[in-house]
């Protein structure tokens, strides 16, 4: 079972992907914002980090950051789901911060099928 961890400071969107995604037979677990990420990222390596971008106390950016300088999860895809995407000058300097990114709303289908293929490594 892959596991995934989510992270954003929205609990309705929290809850509503955690439902979503452990339906489709993902081990889910969930942190309010990017300094409460590592804590479960200890607790379990997940195999695919979903991150908003802006949340307080860390935001997604930071949280890349943090993710890609650590060997053991540099590794760990990492997909970017924000209602405010990355600004360009961002991205360009990300490099490869993360693995893909998701505009809200995104529909369903399209965020389960990148979600599958990040999971799968093909992403």
């Amino acid at each position: 079972m892959k596991s995934i961890l989510l992270v954003d400071d929205e609990p309705d969107l929290l809850a509503a992907w955690h439902l979503i995604l452990s339906a489709e037979g993902y081990d889910v677990r969930c942190a309010a914002n990017g300094a409460q990420a590592p804590e479960a990222i200890r607790e379990r390596l997940p195999d695919l980090v979903i991150t908003d971008w802006m949340m307080p106390v860390m935001g997604g950016a930071e949280l890349c950051r943090r993710l890609r300088a650590q060997p053991n999860l540099a590794q760990v895809p990492i997909l970017v789901h924000t209602s405010a995407p990355p600004p360009v000058n961002e991205a360009h300097a990300g490099g490869n911060a993360w693995n893909a990114c998701l505009q809200k709303p995104v529909p369903m289908q399209i965020f389960l099928t990148t979600v599958g293929r990040l999971c799968a490594g093909t992403g």
